[in-house]
């Protein structure tokens, strides 16, 4: 069976990234209230559907591609019951086909392994290589949730201090489709 713990609203007491103790410093920053739960490595949508359940909103999926010569980057953030159509992704941005980026880059970029990919990434230097791509969908949701950074904790915060504090601290713009 799939473990989540308890709802908490303090950060972790040992951190397992640099992103995961950035996420944390910069919620405490800028006077963003989170909730958040352990659990078991949470990698799949399905793994994912027992922490919507206790934290109560659906996880988003969020993709980590990248163009053919792999000088351009985006993060995408949908909802988990929309499939990805590389189609619709370029025409709506106006760009060249993208395919799904290589796991070294996905580290080096936003500082997560493959299953923690993260929109929280943008807390970090060297994600400003990245675009930031969300579904309008999300966008309008009174609540996010996310990993922090890493596959075994997931957050929840209002959309609204997603969109109007911490990206905006980052430096990031975000384009929704």
């Amino acid at each position: 069976m799939f473990k989540v713990g308890p709802i908490q609203s303090t950060p972790p007491e040992e951190f397992s990234s640099e992103l995961q103790r950035k996420v944390y410093e910069t919620f405490a920053a800028l006077d963003i209230p989170f909730e958040r739960v352990d659990t078991d490595p949470g990698i799949t949508m399905e793994d994912c559907s027992h922490i919507s359940t206790k934290i109560g909103v659906r996880i988003v999926k969020t993709v980590f591609l990248c163009n053919r010569q792999q000088t351009e980057f985006y993060l995408y953030v949908t909802s988990d019951d929309k499939p990805f159509v590389t189609r619709e992704f370029c025409g709506a941005l106006g760009i060249p086909r993208v395919s799904f980026a290589p796991a070294d880059k996905l580290w080096e970029l936003t500082g997560v392994l493959v299953g923690a990919t993260t929109i929280l990434s943008a807390a970090i230097p060297a994600s400003s290589q990245v675009h930031l791509v969300m579904d309008k969908d999300i966008a309008c949701g009174e609540w996010f949730a996310c990993t922090d950074g890493t596959a075994t904790c997931f957050v929840k915060i209002r959309t609204e201090d997603l969109l109007g504090k911490y990206l905006p601290a980052t430096g990031h713009d975000l384009r929704l489709i």
